[in-house]
Protein backbone atom coordinates (compact mmCIF):
# COMPACT_ATOMS: atom_id res chain seq x y z
CA UNK A 1 0.00 0.00 0.00
CA UNK A 2 1.40 3.39 -1.04
CA UNK A 3 1.20 6.23 1.46
CA UNK A 4 -0.17 9.49 0.12
CA UNK A 5 2.29 12.35 0.41
CA UNK A 6 1.83 16.08 0.20
CA UNK A 7 2.78 17.93 -2.96
CA UNK A 8 6.04 19.89 -2.91
CA UNK A 9 6.20 22.87 -5.27
CA UNK A 10 9.41 24.76 -5.96
CA UNK A 11 8.85 28.29 -7.26
CA UNK A 12 11.76 30.13 -8.85
CA UNK A 13 11.84 33.61 -10.39
CA UNK A 14 14.43 33.76 -13.19
CA UNK A 15 15.82 35.86 -15.99
CA UNK A 16 15.68 34.25 -19.44
CA UNK A 17 19.35 33.28 -19.07
CA UNK A 18 18.69 31.41 -15.81
CA UNK A 19 19.79 33.88 -13.14
CA UNK A 20 17.70 34.13 -9.99
CA UNK A 21 19.00 37.62 -9.26
CA UNK A 22 21.20 40.36 -10.59
CA UNK A 23 23.77 42.69 -9.10
CA UNK A 24 21.42 45.65 -9.50
CA UNK A 25 18.06 43.95 -10.08
CA UNK A 26 15.08 45.21 -8.09
CA UNK A 27 12.24 42.98 -6.90
CA UNK A 28 10.57 41.03 -9.72
CA UNK A 29 13.54 42.12 -11.83
CA UNK A 30 11.77 45.47 -12.25
CA UNK A 31 8.74 43.93 -13.99
CA UNK A 32 5.88 44.08 -11.49
CA UNK A 33 2.38 43.99 -12.85
CA UNK A 34 -1.24 43.42 -11.87
CA UNK A 35 -1.43 39.85 -13.21
CA UNK A 36 1.81 38.89 -11.47
CA UNK A 37 0.51 40.38 -8.21
CA UNK A 38 -2.81 38.56 -8.69
CA UNK A 39 -0.95 35.25 -9.20
CA UNK A 40 1.18 35.79 -6.08
CA UNK A 41 -1.91 36.68 -4.03
CA UNK A 42 -3.84 33.63 -5.28
CA UNK A 43 -0.93 31.28 -4.55
CA UNK A 44 -0.42 32.64 -1.04
CA UNK A 45 -4.15 32.25 -0.33
CA UNK A 46 -3.83 28.47 -0.65
CA UNK A 47 -3.12 26.31 2.41
CA UNK A 48 0.61 25.57 2.50
CA UNK A 49 3.72 25.13 4.59
CA UNK A 50 6.39 27.52 3.34
CA UNK A 51 9.96 26.22 3.21
CA UNK A 52 12.75 28.78 3.40
CA UNK A 53 16.51 28.95 3.63
CA UNK A 54 18.19 31.34 6.04
CA UNK A 55 19.06 34.08 3.53
CA UNK A 56 15.55 34.25 2.09
CA UNK A 57 14.06 34.16 5.59
CA UNK A 58 16.26 37.04 6.73
CA UNK A 59 15.43 39.09 3.62
CA UNK A 60 11.67 38.61 3.98
CA UNK A 61 11.46 38.82 7.77
CA UNK A 62 13.70 41.88 7.74
CA UNK A 63 11.42 43.99 5.56
CA UNK A 64 10.17 46.99 7.50
CA UNK A 65 6.41 46.90 8.07
CA UNK A 66 5.90 50.05 6.02
CA UNK A 67 7.19 48.07 3.00
CA UNK A 68 4.71 45.21 3.56
CA UNK A 69 1.86 44.65 1.15
CA UNK A 70 -1.02 42.17 1.23
CA UNK A 71 1.29 39.34 0.17
CA UNK A 72 3.74 40.14 2.98
CA UNK A 73 0.95 40.05 5.55
CA UNK A 74 -0.35 36.72 4.19
CA UNK A 75 3.15 35.20 4.18
CA UNK A 76 3.53 36.24 7.82
CA UNK A 77 0.32 34.34 8.65
CA UNK A 78 1.42 31.09 6.98
CA UNK A 79 3.40 28.42 8.82
CA UNK A 80 7.03 28.52 7.78
CA UNK A 81 10.09 26.39 8.36
CA UNK A 82 13.59 27.82 7.95
CA UNK A 83 16.50 25.47 7.30
CA UNK A 84 19.66 26.86 8.83
CA UNK A 85 22.68 25.67 10.72
CA UNK A 86 23.44 29.16 12.00
CA UNK A 87 20.12 30.87 12.75
CA UNK A 88 19.47 30.71 16.49
CA UNK A 89 15.79 31.66 16.53
CA UNK A 90 13.07 32.95 14.23
CA UNK A 91 11.37 36.19 15.20
CA UNK A 92 8.83 36.15 12.36
CA UNK A 93 5.43 34.82 13.41
CA UNK A 94 4.54 31.19 12.66
CA UNK A 95 8.16 30.29 11.87
CA UNK A 96 10.35 27.55 13.25
CA UNK A 97 14.03 26.93 12.63
CA UNK A 98 15.14 23.45 11.61
CA UNK A 99 18.76 22.36 11.87
CA UNK A 100 18.03 18.86 10.55
CA UNK A 101 19.01 17.68 7.10
CA UNK A 102 16.71 19.41 4.61
CA UNK A 103 16.14 16.28 2.50
CA UNK A 104 15.30 14.06 5.46
CA UNK A 105 13.05 16.65 7.09
CA UNK A 106 11.18 17.53 3.89
CA UNK A 107 10.71 13.82 3.17
CA UNK A 108 9.13 13.50 6.61
CA UNK A 109 7.02 16.61 6.11
CA UNK A 110 5.72 15.31 2.78
CA UNK A 111 4.44 12.23 4.64
CA UNK A 112 3.11 13.99 7.73
CA UNK A 113 2.00 17.51 6.79
CA UNK A 114 -1.68 18.37 6.59
CA UNK A 115 -1.03 20.88 3.80
CA UNK A 116 1.09 21.04 0.62
CA UNK A 117 4.68 22.30 0.84
CA UNK A 118 6.18 25.15 -1.16
CA UNK A 119 9.54 26.84 -1.37
CA UNK A 120 9.78 30.59 -1.73
CA UNK A 121 13.15 31.77 -3.04
CA UNK A 122 15.70 29.75 -1.07
CA UNK A 123 17.74 28.54 -4.02
CA UNK A 124 20.09 26.29 -2.08
CA UNK A 125 17.17 24.51 -0.44
CA UNK A 126 15.33 24.27 -3.79
CA UNK A 127 18.40 22.77 -5.49
CA UNK A 128 18.82 20.17 -2.74
CA UNK A 129 15.16 19.16 -3.00
CA UNK A 130 15.38 18.92 -6.79
CA UNK A 131 18.53 16.80 -6.52
CA UNK A 132 16.83 14.47 -4.03
CA UNK A 133 13.87 13.88 -6.33
CA UNK A 134 11.39 15.33 -3.82
CA UNK A 135 9.93 18.04 -6.08
CA UNK A 136 6.48 17.36 -7.51
CA UNK A 137 6.10 20.66 -9.35
CA UNK A 138 8.80 23.01 -10.58
CA UNK A 139 7.38 26.41 -11.46
CA UNK A 140 9.64 28.83 -13.30
CA UNK A 141 8.55 32.46 -13.51
CA UNK A 142 10.68 33.75 -16.37
CA UNK A 143 11.15 37.49 -16.65
CA UNK A 144 11.93 39.14 -20.02
CA UNK A 145 15.56 40.08 -19.62
CA UNK A 146 19.07 38.74 -20.00
CA UNK A 147 21.28 39.56 -17.03
CA UNK A 148 24.55 38.39 -18.54
CA UNK A 149 27.58 39.35 -16.48
CA UNK A 150 25.44 41.12 -13.85
CA UNK A 151 23.61 37.87 -13.10
CA UNK A 152 23.88 36.42 -9.60
CA UNK A 153 22.76 33.03 -8.32
CA UNK A 154 22.41 30.74 -11.35
CA UNK A 155 19.52 28.52 -10.31
CA UNK A 156 20.41 25.52 -12.46
CA UNK A 157 24.11 25.39 -11.48
CA UNK A 158 24.87 22.01 -9.93
CA UNK A 159 21.43 20.48 -10.53
CA UNK A 160 21.37 16.94 -11.90
CA UNK A 161 19.74 16.28 -15.25
CA UNK A 162 16.03 15.44 -15.12
CA UNK A 163 13.26 14.82 -17.63
CA UNK A 164 10.32 17.19 -17.11
CA UNK A 165 6.76 17.20 -18.44
CA UNK A 166 5.20 20.58 -19.15
CA UNK A 167 1.90 20.68 -17.26
CA UNK A 168 1.05 24.35 -17.55
CA UNK A 169 2.09 27.67 -19.00
CA UNK A 170 0.77 31.18 -18.88
CA UNK A 171 1.87 34.68 -19.79
CA UNK A 172 1.39 37.35 -17.11
CA UNK A 173 1.11 41.03 -17.92
CA UNK A 174 2.02 40.25 -21.53
CA UNK A 175 5.70 39.77 -20.68
CA UNK A 176 6.37 37.31 -17.84
CA UNK A 177 6.15 33.60 -18.64
CA UNK A 178 5.07 31.08 -16.00
CA UNK A 179 6.12 27.52 -16.86
CA UNK A 180 5.03 24.62 -14.69
CA UNK A 181 6.76 21.24 -14.92
CA UNK A 182 6.39 17.85 -13.30
CA UNK A 183 9.48 15.63 -13.02
CA UNK A 184 8.73 12.41 -14.92
CA UNK A 185 11.29 10.16 -13.25
CA UNK A 186 12.44 9.02 -16.68
CA UNK A 187 16.03 9.22 -17.85
CA UNK A 188 16.98 12.24 -19.91
CA UNK A 189 17.29 11.26 -23.61
CA UNK A 190 20.89 10.89 -24.72
CA UNK A 191 22.45 11.03 -28.17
Amino acid sequence: MQTRTQLLTVDVFLSVDGWAGGATSPGYFGYPGPELEEWITAELALPQLVILGRRTYEALAGLPEEAWDGSSHRLAQLNKIVFSGTLEAASWSNTRVCRDDVVAEVSRLKRESDVPLRTVGSLSVARQLCGAGLVDRLRLMTFPLLLGASGREPFFAGIDSADLALIGHRALDGRVLLLEYRPTGRDVPRA
